[in-house]
């Protein structure tokens, strides 16, 4: 770790714990609901997702792909950003900018509709997932900083990862409801009003959160938030996952395609080289460490594989199974009572089993969701296979995010505390939006010219057990790893000992 690293945060203080449990109730509540309001969008944008596109007169599989992958491609680019911004100037002060700023996209994305234009509604929702970006890592980092390693911290964000899959079940069943009794555009414009009231809640609700004191030694803020880090990275981010959503729509052969693609990577390259002489790199040294490469590297398979799951189930039971987004939503309930369950439990055993076997479990239940799903015959009952996977899923979702969370939370200083949310949160969304992308080139490649519904999403859901099974495998290897180093320790103290 670079010495001038800590001067980055001299004054940085935890944030004073609720005095009581109803003032705690609301502050956990109005925190969590962050996570919840994030995938509620999630939801808002799959469940109507053919109704949203005949009102743009569009039903081609590459342009609805990009109504969810927009808003995941920027929630998970502009999150690091998002959170040195909070570890520099506060983290109440940002979380309600996101509240603010997810308000106002709502509603144009809403009122796109006037404008006849997919495009314009891709541009509003990748520009809405911003607002998420500056609420997720700031929520946890608040959480981090008021509550102290132990079993209430880690109940506190297991309660927090709870709300993903209610969040996107809420956004669907509402979104459903407005799209076939009143009108879709209605869903985003009371998803606009709710989060400026939740703004206003957030001020009341959080204490206040101190930034830290600078003295004046002449830094830019420029050189503070790491400018040329956050152009290069997010500059990476972006081209590498519109390439790879836009390649299976346009087509792989098309230069701009590729080009994209390649320059993408180059931005990797450089955003490494900034990093390493940065005086204060977006993402510090000390935070790349063998954990954080095993934990981000588990979350990255396991979400990429859930965004691939729950877009293509979507697309199963409405396009082949003939469903109303109401009923599929319906169906999706077991989706927010597993997740709770899944939660609550990571909660109580976490610090028993550790994160290393908790992460192993969420592995296995990706890997276990993504089967059923892909072998379900198009007439079988719900009850057997869809059901089962519905219920399976949420524990991979929700065991992987509290514990890598946790994780990175407790091996981090706190004044790094946006640092260490930022990552998991970047990692979890991006690979949601890339995850949709890897899935549409298999999809378009196998799929006949979209003659073949069942056998382009067939070939869709393969990758998404290639990916979950990547992510098992990482665990699994990890955990050797632990293992036979744990040995060589125990051997080492015993021949020290005699």
């Amino acid at each position: 770790m670079k010495e001038e690293t800590p001067s980055l945060y001299p004054t940085q203080s935890r944030v004073e714990p609720p005095k009581s449990l109803l003032r705690e109730i609301c502050f956990v509540g109005i925190l969590s609901i962050a996570q919840l309001m994030t995938q509620a969008s999630l939801g808002q944008a799959i469940a109507p997702l053919h109704i949203i596109g005949g009102s743009f007169g569009t039903s081609n599989p590459g342009d609805l792909s990009w109504f969810p992958a927009a808003y995941s491609l920027t929630v998970g680019t502009f999150i690091l950003i998002a959170g040195r911004l909070g570890d520099l100037y506060g983290h109440k002060r940002f979380f309600i900018v996101g509240f603010i700023w997810y308000g106002l996209w709502s509603l144009l994305a809403g009122f796109s509709v006037f404008s006849r234009s997919a495009i314009f509604f891709d541009i509003c929702r990748a520009f809405q997932g911003i607002g998420p970006a500056f609420l997720l890592p700031n929520a946890l980092a608040i959480l981090g900083r008021t509550y102290q390693q132990g079993r209430r911290k880690e109940m506190v964000f297991s309660i927090f990862g709870a709300t993903a899959p209610s969040g996107f079940l809420v956004g669907a069943v509402f979104s459903s409801i407005f799209s076939q009794f009143v009108w879709w555009p209605w869903a985003f414009w009371v998803m606009g009003m709710i989060c400026f009231v939740l703004a206003v809640a957030g001020y009341f609700a959080i204490p206040h959160t101190p930034a830290p004191k600078f003295e004046d030694d002449g830094t830019s803020t420029f050189a503070r938030i790491d400018g040329l880090g956050a152009i290069s990275g997010i500059s990476a981010l972006v081209l590498i996952n519109f390439a790879w959503n836009q390649g299976p729509n346009a087509g792989w052969s098309t230069p701009y395609v590729y080009v994209l693609l390649i320059v993408g990577f180059i931005f990797i390259g450089v955003f490494g080289f900034v990093e390493s002489r940065a005086r204060f790199p977006l993402v510090p040294l000390d935070a790349l460490t063998k954990d954080t490469a095993f934990v981000l590297g588990c979350v990255a398979a396991g979400w990429s594989s859930f965004g691939i799951w729950v877009f293509y189930l979507w697309q199963f039971l409405e396009e082949l199974r003939g469903q109303s987004p109401l009923l599929c939503a319906a169906q999706f309930t077991p989706c927010a009572i597993s997740g709770l369950a899944a939660a609550l439990t990571t909660g109580v055993v976490l610090h028993k089993l550790g994160p290393r076997i908790v992460m192993m479990i969420s592995m296995l239940a990706f890997t276990v969701g993504a089967i059923l799903l892909a072998t379900a015959p198009v007439g079988q009952i719900y009850w057997a296979q869809i059901f089962v996977s519905i219920v399976v899923m949420p524990w991979g979702m929700d065991m992987s995010f509290p514990a890598s969370t946790i994780l990175l939370s407790d091996h981090m200083h706190h004044d790094h505390q946006g640092v260490a949310a930022s990552l998991v949160n970047t990692v979890v969304n991006y690979s949601v939006s890339i995850g949709l992308g890897f899935a549409g080139t298999v999809e378009s490649q196998v799929n006949h010219g979209g003659r073949d519904l069942l056998k382009g999403y067939r070939g869709a859901w393969y990758m998404e057990i290639g990916l979950a099974s990547l992510g098992l495998g990482i665990s699994f290897v990890y955990g050797l790893t632990q293992l036979k180093g744990k040995r060589r320790d125990e051997e080492k103290t015993d021949v020290s000992g005699a």
